[in-house]
């Protein structure tokens, strides 16, 4: 399936994984569980590259929804490349967008989807503003 995506939405990273035997199920494709590892290791590795790194005692970003769509079944062996877009800063929060697809099979949108982030002082438990450094990432 190609998939398009609008163009407001920015291309922020690209990761590519393999896929694991241990990711499949007893019908011999990849979990749908795992599908949310494979986003999140790509969204992990893009706050990694950017200096975003995980801090409980100070702000940060923190996944409020999360979704995936599922349009073909990825099956062992093989690698994937997850790429992650972003758009629509708000004053707290913005959205991020991934496509999952094949390196054997690219354009191919094996699975899409995304989530909402909001940028959230931890020890309060309380939204607070996109960092201006994080913010010129998303529209820069």
């Amino acid at each position: 399936m190609k998939l398009e995506l609008p163009a407001h939405k920015k291309l922020v990273h690209t990761m590519q994984m393999p896929i694991r035997w241990g990711d499949m199920d007893a019908m011999g494709h990849v979990n749908n569980t795992v599908y949310f590892r494979y986003l999140e290791t790509c969204r992990i590795d893009w706050f990694a590259t950017i200096g975003c790194n995980v801090n409980p005692q100070g702000e940060g970003p923190l996944i409020v929804n999360a979704f995936c769509n599922f349009h073909k079944q990825l099956e062992y062996p093989g690698d994937i490349v997850v790429k992650m877009y972003a758009s629509d800063p708000g004053r707290s929060s913005f959205e991020s967008w991934a496509v999952i697809e094949r390196v054997d099979d690219p354009g191919v949108a094996y699975a899409s989807g995304g989530a909402t982030t909001v940028w959230v002082d931890f020890p309060k438990q309380k939204s607070v503003a996109l960092p201006e450094w994080f913010r010129a990432l998303l529209v820069g």
